[in-house]
């Protein structure tokens, strides 16, 4: 069998998820051929990281603007895009027309007009895409499907949905690109397009009408100085007023980020570590939202990115009773250590209450990996050879697109102070 090839587009953070994947537990199957970024430096260290850490040779490198000569000259059978959010988009769409797969980190897209362009895209051209909801993958969360899909709780009418991201891992997003709106969509479309393609395939829906509210209340200089706060910084690494603030990153303190990051800013001037107390940022931190589904279910949706504690409760209420569920996670900065941690279980918990009966708990499989265990089977699923899966877990781009409009209906929402249609959004064919 000959091994299927790719060139990955973005090596920061998230891009080793990736090429890391190929390097080690699917050499046999897939291979490498290049990186392509705006930063050598960055694409040089992700080379060292293939070289020194999975003993596998150096590939070629392309700056973004030689990426149609990348496709030409190293004639990949697939484009994995890592890159910023808001440039996805341009991959993908580019890509599918000079004749590739994409395999696409979430979000697909960032909006509804780029969200059309590459529905229209893959009508054109006939690819394929794929956006990798690994969250699916993990096995709390398919059995959550398996509960539903047997009608434990009859016709789920009702569900609500509280994630908390804490200090750490929350404060993050306030201190690098995603914090401007232009790039990532906001945490709505960033980080919620998990939660919500997560309840899309939990209740086999898709969103009809969405309401929401959003705001900026904890991070972002103003609201620091409203709790009396009056020293503040650009960016923390090498500032002594950054010293004892728990919500600094420092850069030179950690050697992975210094050499994909703080050693990399000469070529791109890209500031990993600013203070997420500063000024310019446009995300919200504060988040609730209604949808309507074309099932009728109803889900309430809540997002805070400064609680004191990682993890979400889930309720689903039907016509038979009731499923909660509590999962604790493990903080992480991303790409700050080895990507086992991101999302790794704490604790999780799975209580049916039926209508009329007595509450019992749902013993789930441990998962093995990051996120819950869902990253192992969906490297595998990506990379290896799949296996059959009752539960159609692998997710398109028609799953990607109805995932992230939710979080853009949600944004327009906020905007205008009205509710939204999903289908005036997109027209899907």
């Amino acid at each position: 069998m000959s091994k299927k090839r790719y060139v990955l587009v973005g090596s920061g953070g998230r891009a080793e998820f990736f090429y890391g994947a190929i390097a080690s537990d699917y050499r046999d199957t897939s291979e490498l051929l290049a990186f392509c970024d705006i930063n050598q430096t960055r694409m040089d260290y992700a080379n060292k990281r293939l070289v020194e850490k999975y003993d596998y040779p150096a590939v070629r490198t392309y700056k973004t603007e030689e990426f149609d000569r990348m496709i030409e000259e190293e004639k990949p059978d697939a484009v994995i895009v890592t890159s910023v959010d808001r440039t996805h988009h341009v991959y993908i769409i580019r890509a599918m027309e000079l004749g590739c797969d994409v395999v696409t980190e979430k979000p697909m897209t960032v909006d509804e007009k780029k969200c059309q362009e590459i529905l229209d895209a893959v009508e054109r051209t006939g690819r394929n895409v794929r956006v990798t909801f690994n969250y699916r993958y993990a096995p709390h969360h398919t059995k959550a499907r398996e509960l539903i899909a047997s009608g434990t709780i009859g016709k789920v009418t009702a569900v609500h949905f509280e994630w908390l991201l804490n200090t750490q891992h929350g404060a993050d997003y306030f201190r690098r690109w995603h914090r401007d709106k232009r790039n990532s969509g906001g945490l709505l479309v960033h980080k919620s397009t998990h939660h919500f393609d997560l309840v899309n395939f939990w209740i086999a829906s898709q969103p009809e009408t969405v309401f929401a509210f959003g705001d900026l209340l904890f991070y972002g200089r103003e609201n620091a100085e409203q709790r009396g706060v009056t020293k503040f910084y650009e960016r923390a690494t090498g500032n002594p007023l950054a010293k004892d603030d728990p919500f600094a990153l420092h850069l030179d303190s950690n050697e992975h980020l210094k050499a994909m990051y703080l050693d990399a800013e000469h070529e791109d001037g890209y500031r990993r570590d600013q203070s997420v107390f500063g000024d310019g940022i446009s995300i919200e931190d504060t988040m609730g939202v209604i949808v309507r589904y074309r099932n009728q279910a109803i889900l309430t949706y809540s997002l805070t990115a400064y609680a004191p504690w990682e993890g979400y409760r889930i309720a689903f209420t039907g016509t038979k009773g009731r499923i909660e569920m509590e999962i604790v996670e493990q903080s992480y900065v991303n790409s700050g250590g080895e990507k086992a941690d991101e999302g790794a279980l704490q604790s999780k918990k799975i209580l049916v209450r039926p209508m009329f009966g007595a509450p019992y708990e749902v013993e789930v499989e441990e998962g093995v990996g990051g996120h819950g265990g869902g990253d192992p089977v969906l490297l595998n699923d990506l990379f290896g050879t799949p296996v059959p899966d009752k539960w159609n877990r692998a997710a398109n781009h028609v799953d990607g697109a109805r995932s992230i409009l939710t979080g853009i209906a949600a944004n327009r929402s906020i905007r205008t102070g009205q509710a939204v249609q999903v289908e005036e959004l997109v027209r899907f064919r």
